[in-house]
């Protein structure tokens, strides 16, 4: 089997809320995801998708993604997809760094594999763990009391894990942290996500006046040093994201004691391949992760699923619902949350059917 062609979407994904907003100000209103197709001489065709959280959350951007594969997708005509080790080696040989860029070619040749086997990829990818799994939902940053009502009602949904937007200013988000963890109860997960807004100093501030809260800190400030120094002084359990951007760093953080949960996400990473060598690395030190991508519809949310799902329970913190966020529908199949959990698909590969009629015509195309 080999690489015949391989073709890119560009696909707008406006949210329900209307507006996500985080630290320093940043917010996206229309998510711009990008839908790669690799198609075989065999006939089976796979599909993955890469969706920045805009260009100024990771070193990606929406348009990045397609002018990437118009130069790395030529590399590829004639590599067999299923072998994706040495797939990946291809990659790092033509196209240095840009990760997020293979990592929908990635995804959509692990699509192919599971067609090509019958099987699902959470089977390829470990063994499926459990009959679903649990879901957070992402609080955009408010008002402490809009953000609090926000979780009451998310609560009522069924979720019972929250990652609240936080990094502004420190007496707010001290207000923030403490309104929202009053609407709590017992089995609740509070996580207080400052996506690098903090400088070590306010970091440090917050983490000791809600040290009698039950609450995560995560990725509190820019470096791996400042939020090291952080997680040393504050006592509370810690979650590193941004900072860690591939196996190396997850071995030093791993070195260093550094967290105690990881968040891992696809795209940063590369995709599934070097996403699962850094999730098996994390079963293998006992440290919980977080599983997800930068954001994305109902393809990403499908290998989150998968990825997820393939994952010992008791490593697994939580994952998310990307598609739920959104009002397009961007493929048929896709799992769907049930009272704050989810399941990965049991049809062979991602288990999605992408819509035509979404897709339209392709914005690259490879041959």
């Amino acid at each position: 089997m080999k690489i015949n062609r391989i073709l890119a979407y560009r696909v707008e994904l406006p949210l329900h809320e209307t507006t996500y907003k985080w630290s320093g100000g940043k917010s996206v209103n229309v998510f711009d995801s990008t839908i790669v197709r690799v198609e075989t001489d065999e006939g089976v065709a796979g599909h993955g998708e890469v969706c920045p959280l805009g260009p100024f959350y990771l070193p990606a951007y929406a348009e990045g993604v397609r002018t990437g594969l118009r130069e790395l997708g030529p590399r590829l005509i004639g590599c067999d997809p299923r072998e994706l080790t040495k797939l990946n080696r291809v990659m790092d040989a033509a196209f240095k760094g840009h990760p997020y860029v293979k990592s929908g070619i990635d995804i959509a040749c692990w699509d192919i594999l599971g067609q090509a086997t019958g099987l699902p990829l959470c089977a390829l990818l470990g063994g499926r763990y459990g009959a679903d799994f649990p879901l957070y939902r992402a609080i955009s940053q408010e008002t402490p009391d809009q953000m609090a009502a926000r979780v009451a009602g998310y609560r009522e949904e069924g979720y019972r894990r929250f990652q609240l937007k936080v990094g502004g200013d420190p007496d707010v988000d001290i207000q923030r942290i403490r309104a929202v963890a009053a609407r709590l109860s017992s089995g609740d997960r509070l996580v207080a996500d400052a996506n690098t807004g903090w400088v070590q100093h306010e970091a440090l501030r917050v983490a000791r006046a809600v040290r009698d809260l039950d609450v995560y800190i995560e990725q509190p400030c820019a470096t791996y040093e400042e939020c090291l120094a952080v997680r040393r002084l504050c006592g509370l359990p810690f979650v590193l994201d941004e900072s860690l951007d591939d196996i190396h760093m997850l071995l030093r953080a791993l070195n260093d004691k550094a967290m105690d949960v990881v968040n891992l996400k696809i795209s940063k990473l590369g995709g599934l391949t070097k996403t699962r060598q850094a999730r098996d690395l994390c079963v293998a030190s006992g440290i919980a992760m977080t599983l997800e991508d930068s954001w994305g519809g109902d393809i990403a949310t499908a290998a989150i699923a998968h990825l997820a799902h393939s994952t010992p329970s008791e490593l697994l913190f939580s994952t998310t619902d990307f598609n739920s966020y959104v009002t397009v529908s961007t493929a048929e199949g896709a799992p769907q949350r049930k009272a704050g959990r989810m399941s990965a698909s049991d049809s062979p590969g991602l288990g999605i059917r992408p819509r035509s009629e979404v897709l339209r015509d392709p914005v690259v195309t490879i041959s």
